[in-house]
């Protein structure tokens, strides 16, 4: 075999992962020697994007976009299996005690229901410049919440899915709002920050003990973890169960997809498209399953050691994430959206106003005790990811001493089973006018249901 630089296929995907890691370290030492960057709070990993995609448009370099899109589709599953491996933690309260699943259930509640409100928001507007401008695909505007409120590989997913259907430039559209809800979540949000600082912070959770550790030790060292001295590193085996996990994801859809196409070819092909484009909600599930089997087994004594490291999983998928927002924003196609730019601008615009007003208004029902911590940290998340919400939070609470930081993690692996009927919508709409309507009056009624919940279920 010629290993040679003659030969593309050995060297060019490590090539381009030594470009994206280059980009990810200039954008780390921008962040560290220039205060306005360090101000606006732009994640890293968005920086660097931009610096890619900059230095792409400008023919300074050469990036394959198919590899762009595949490290990014991989990634998003892979990021979210190793957080689904984690071992269940339930949040912890002001008192210093684990509160019940009621929390992590409302915060999972408030996140679809930030994405409802988006998506009707996007597709309304879509649906009414579709008057005025024939070419828009009407349901253009459902990538608003797949872009805020999923990120990058969400948007990079569905938008390739409405591209097949018809939306030309559908992938680089999404991956535009996804970028400008960056933006959004490091200027909007920096704002706000700056309009309460001098204020008194309301519910600023309880003060730390002298001596008492701020972080929980279990996501450092679970009990009965496997020595340091074990044959095999823990990091190894994070990446291992993150990677079995993945590949019986690949089985389960192809098993499952299959299936149904030897039942009926244009069934299949439906499935074939929803299972393989949310490839990463079914590596959730799996992981989850993993998780929950690997409980059992320790209840019942038959596997004597824990391998699931939490802070390990964690920052694992936070590499997964930083190569997703990286080569996500680095892949948009600036050429793609230049006839979109005014339901762009009205889109996101509309994005950033209906998801402040509907979070600032759960915030209040919910964490009534740490109602600005919860906001701050929500809307971070929501309109870019669960990094930009941790980032804003620490400005007002730096030690993470009240519970948003945990509702965040908690309220996403709910939001992943309330938010199943979100991919309904986002299908149904892509077929007719009468379907975008229906679309529209089943996104008020779910959203309605969440809203009651998060009312009823105080802390």
């Amino acid at each position: 075999m010629d290993y040679s630089a003659a030969n593309n296929g050995v060297w060019e995907f490590i090539i381009l992962l030594g470009i994206l890691a280059l980009a990810l370290g200039i954008a780390l030492m921008l962040r560290n020697h220039f205060a306005f960057i360090r101000k606006s709070m732009m994640p890293t990993a968005v920086l660097a994007g931009f610096l890619l995609l900059i230095a792409r448009e400008t023919g300074l370099i050469q990036l394959d976009s198919n590899i762009l899109e595949t490290l990014v589709y991989h990634s998003i599953a892979l990021g979210f299996i190793s957080m689904s491996l984690r071992k269940a933690l339930r949040p912890i309260g002001k008192d210093g005690k684990r509160e019940g699943r009621v929390t992590g259930f409302k915060s999972g509640a408030i996140i679809v229901g930030t994405y409802l409100i988006q998506a009707f928001a996007g597709l309304a507007i879509s649906m009414i410049l579709s008057i005025f401008m024939p070419q828009l695909f009407q349901a253009s505007g459902l990538l608003l919440p797949m872009g805020f409120g999923q990120g990058p590989g969400q948007a990079n997913n569905i938008g390739a899915t409405y591209e097949s259907m018809g939306f030309a430039g559908g992938r680089s559209y999404g991956m535009a709002i996804a970028a400008a809800g960056y933006l959004c979540a490091c200027t909007v949000g920096v704002w706000i920050l700056k309009k309460w600082s001098g204020k008194p912070v309301q519910g600023s959770g309880r003060p730390n003990k002298k001596g008492e550790d701020k972080n929980d030790i279990s996501m450092f060292q679970a009990p009965n973890e496997i020595p340091v001295s074990d044959s095999i590193d823990r990091f190894s085996v994070q990446i291992i169960m993150a990677l079995g996990t993945y590949l019986a994801t690949y089985l389960l859809i192809r098993g499952l997809t299959s299936l149904v196409s030897a039942v009926s070819e244009n069934l299949g092909n439906s499935v074939n498209t929803l299972l393989w484009g949310f490839n990463f909600i079914v590596g959730s599930a799996v992981a989850m399953l993993v998780s929950r089997m690997m409980d059992f087994f320790q209840r019942k004594n038959a596997m004597v050691r824990e391998y699931r490291n939490n802070y390990l999983l964690s920052r694992l998928s936070g590499l997964f994430f930083d190569l997703m927002i990286t080569a996500g924003i680095a892949s948009i196609k600036i050429e793609d959206i230049s006839g979109l730019w005014v339901p762009f601008i009205l889109t996101v615009s509309a994005g950033a106003v209906v998801t402040w007003f509907f979070l600032k208004w759960a915030a209040g029902h919910a964490y009534p005790a740490y109602r600005r911590e919860g906001l701050i940290s929500m809307y971070g998340m929501l309109t870019g990811t669960i990094g930009s919400g941790i980032l804003l939070l620490k400005e007002i609470d730096p030690d993470l001493e009240t519970p948003a930081a945990n509702n965040l993690v908690i309220g996403s692996s709910y939001g992943i089973a309330l938010g199943a009927p979100l991919l309904i919508f986002i299908s149904l709409a892509a077929g007719s006018t009468i379907m975008c309507l229906v679309t529209l009056a089943l996104i008020v009624i779910y959203w309605a249901v969440l809203s009651l919940i998060i009312r009823k279920q105080q802390t």
